[in-house]
C-alpha cells in the first residue's frame, strides 16, 4: 500500500490545484416562495446544487442532491438563511451526548479543576506512579475533557445537522473571534462562548455579535482585557492587594485589526490606546472560577477619549466601550473587511473586487445584517461562476465532515457519557487535529486560516490519504461507514464497475478525464484487485483502498 499511497499523493499534489472546467447550462428558473433570486450560470443544475451544498454546508449526503432539486435550490438557500425553521433533532440529540455543554462556566470550573500543584510536583519528581496520578486526577475530570467534548459536538453537528449554513457560520465566526481554549480561565468558558456569544448571532446583526464577544469572559481572558485598568491603578484588596496595574492594549488592537476595521482600516496607535482606555474596567468576576462579565467602575479610566476622530465624553463608564462597538460595527472599513472575509469563505481565496464592493454596500445598507450580506453573496453571478466551482480547498474540518457525509456515515453516541473518552465525534475531532486544525486550539487570534496555501503541501496530502483509508476501513472510533450501502449492489469482482459506483456516490460523476485515467490505471494493481498478473480468476476489488483513492482525489479535496 505504501507505493500506492505514494502514487496517489503525487496524483493529488499534481492535480489538486488545477481548475475544474464546467459545461454550459440553461439559466436557473425562478422559484416561488423564496427571497433568493438565482442568477444565470454556466453550471449545470446538478453542479449548482452540489456547489451550494459544498459551500453553504459540509457537503451532500446520499440523496441530498435529489432532495434539493425537488424543493428548488433557491428555496433551500432561503431555508438555510433562516435555520430556526429547520427541525434539527439529530444534531440536538448529538449535543446532548456531551455533559459539559449543558453546564455553566462556574460548574465546569468546579467539576474540572486544574491539577493540584502538589500532585504535579510529585509527578515531576517521580514520587507518584502513572497509576497513582490517574487515581488522583481521573482523565474524565481533567479540564481537557471540556475542549474534547466541544470539539466532538462540533463534528457531530457538522455531520448530522440539517442547519448546515448555521454550523458553517458558527465555525467562521469562531475563527474570526478566536480564543485559545487552553489559556488559563478560557477553558471553562469555552462551551458558553460558542453557545451564548456566537451561535445566537451567527446569522443575526454583526453589532450584536461584536458586543457579545466583547463582553464574554472567554474573550476578556484570552486577550487580557480583564486585567486592563486606568493608569496607576492599585489593587485595593485580595491576594494581589497593593499591586500596580495599568492599561493593556491587546484587546483594543485585535478588536480593530482582526474583528472590525482590518489592518489597513485607517486607525492609528493613538486610536488603539484610546479604545483600550474605553474598555478599562471590563473584567471577569472570578476569572479562574468560571466567572461572568463584570464592570469595575473603580478600575475604569473616566476621562475623555477620542476614537477615530470622534469624542467619547468623560464620565461614561461602561458605555464608553459600547460606544466604541457602535462606531466600529458601522464603519465603512469594517463593512469592507467583513465583506472580503465572507466572500473569501464562500467564493474564492481572492474574491472579485466588484463582488466585495456589493457585499460591503449590503453590509452598510442593512446595518450589518449577516443574513442580508450572505444573500447578496449567494445570489451573485460570481458565486455561481464557472471559475468559482471547486476552486476552494477544504479545510481539515470540512474534509473530514464531508467525507463522512458523502458516505452516509453514522456517528454513534458515547458508550459511557462520563467515561474517560468522550466518544461520538471525538475520533473525528482527533483526525481533524492530526490534519493540522486542532479545534479551539489555535494560539494566535487570527484563528485557523481559510486559504489553500495553509493546507496544501505533501505532508498534509499524505495525512489526508491516511484519514481516507482509516475512514474506509472503519478504523475511526465512534464512526461507522456501510460500504455495501455505498456500493449499491455492485459486484466487487468487477473493479471498473466498483470505481464507477464510487465516483458516482462520492463525486456525483464530477471527475476530470485525467483523474479518471489515473484511477482506472490502478485497477490493474494487485493492491486493488488482490490478484497477481498470472491469476485467471475474477478480481475481488479492495473497495476500501479504492474508496480512499477517490476520497483523496483532487475533486474531493476541493469544494
Amino acid at each position: 500500500m505504501t507505493a500506492l499511497l505514494g502514487r496517489s499523493v503525487m496524483l493529488v499534489a499534481a492535480l489538486v490545484t488545477a481548475a475544474c472546467s464546467a459545461p454550459m447550462a440553461r439559466p436557473t428558473s425562478d422559484v416561488e416562495r423564496s427571497r433568493i433570486t438565482l442568477p444565470p450560470s454556466p453550471l449545470t443544475e446538478e453542479q449548482r446544487i452540489a456547489h451550494v451544498l459544498n459551500r453553504l454546508g459540509y457537503g451532500p449526503r446520499p440523496g441530498d442532491l435529489a432532495r434539493v432539486k425537488q424543493m428548488g435550490l433557491a428555496v433551500y438557500i432561503d431555508r438555510q438563511l433562516d435555520p430556526a425553521g429547520i427541525p434539527d433533532d439529530a444534531a440536538d440529540r448529538a449535543a446532548g451526548w456531551y455533559p459539559t455543554l449543558g453546564m455553566s462556566s462556574r460548574e465546569l470550573a468546579h467539576q474540572y479543576p486544574l491539577p493540584d500543584q502538589q500532585v504535579l510536583a510529585k509527578v515531576r519528581s517521580g514520587e507518584m506512579t502513572p497509576e497513582e496520578v490517574a487515581r488522583a486526577i481521573p482523565p474524565e475530570r481533567r479540564p481537557y475533557r471540556i475542549t474534547a467534548e466541544v470539539a466532538s459536538a462540533k463534528l457531530a453537528r457538522a455531520v448530522q445537522s440539517e442547519r448546515q449554513l448555521q454550523e458553517v457560520m458558527v465555525d467562521f465566526w469562531f475563527n474570526h473571534f478566536n480564543v485559545f481554549a487552553l489559556k488559563g480561565g478560557v477553558r471553562w468558558t469555552l462551551p458558553a462562548y460558542e453557545s451564548e456569544a456566537l451561535r445566537p448571532y451567527a446569522l443575526g446583526r454583526f453589532r450584536d455579535l461584536l458586543m457579545a464577544t466583547a463582553r464574554h469572559p472567554a474573550m476578556l481572558f484570552y486577550l487580557d482585557n480583564w486585567m486592563s485598568t486606568r493608569a496607576e491603578f492599585v489593587v485595593p484588596a485580595g491576594p494581589n492587594k497593593g499591586r500596580k496595574m495599568g492599561l493593556n492594549e491587546n484587546y483594543a488592537r485585535e478588536l480593530m485589526e482582526l474583528h472590525t476595521l482590518g489592518v489597513d482600516g485607517g486607525y492609528t496607535q493613538r486610536d488603539v490606546i484610546e479604545v483600550a482606555r474605553c474598555f478599562t474596567g471590563w473584567s471577569i468576576d472570578g476569572p479562574y472560577r468560571g466567572g461572568d462579565f463584570v464592570f469595575r467602575p473603580f478600575a475604569h479610566d473616566g476621562g475623555e477619549k477620542w476614537v477615530l476622530g470622534r469624542p467619547i465624553r468623560a464620565g461614561g463608564g461602561e458605555s464608553d466601550g459600547r460606544q466604541v462597538i457602535d462606531i466600529l460595527a458601522r464603519h465603512p472599513a469594517t463593512a469592507r473587511f467583513i465583506a472580503t472575509k465572507l466572500a473569501r469563505r464562500f467564493v474564492s481565496d481572492d474574491p472579485p473586487a466588484p463582488l466585495v464592493d456589493r457585499v460591503a454596500s449590503s453590509f452598510l445598507r442593512s446595518d450589518g445584517d449577516i443574513r442580508a450580506v450572505l444573500a447578496t453573496i449567494f445570489s451573485s453571478p460570481e458565486f455561481f461562476a464557472a471559475d468559482a466551482y471547486r476552486v476552494k480547498i477544504k479545510k481539515p474540518l470540512e474534509l473530514v465532515a464531508s467525507a463522512v457525509r458523502s458516505l452516509g456515515g453514522e456517528i454513534a453516541p458515547p458508550a459511557a457519557p462520563s467515561g474517560p473518552v468522550p466518544g461520538g465525534g471525538f475520533g473525528l475531532a482527533r483526525r481533524v487535529a492530526s490534519l493540522g486544525e486542532p479545534l479551539y486550539e489555535s494560539v494566535p487570534p487570527t484563528g485557523h486560516p481559510d486559504v489553500a496555501e495553509a493546507w496544501v503541501n505533501s505532508g498534509a496530502l499524505i495525512a489526508r490519504m491516511n484519514f481516507a483509508l482509516a475512514l474506509a476501513h472503519n478504523r475511526i472510533p465512534g464512526v461507522r461507514v456501510e460500504l455495501d450501502r455505498v456500493l449499491g449492489g455492485v459486484d466487487r469482482r468487477r473493479p471498473h464497475e466498483v470505481l464507477a459506483r464510487l465516483v458516482t456516490a462520492v463525486l456525483h460523476d464530477e471527475m476530470t478525464h485525467e483523474t479518471r485515467r489515473v484511477l482506472a490505471a490502478q485497477l490493474g494493481n494487485p493492491e486493488i484487485t488482490r490478484v497477481t498478473p498470472d491469476d485467471r480468476a475474477a478480481g475481488n476489488t479492495d473497495v476500501e483502498k479504492l474508496l480512499a483513492l477517490v476520497l483523496g482525489s483532487p475533486e474531493f479535496q476541493r469544494k
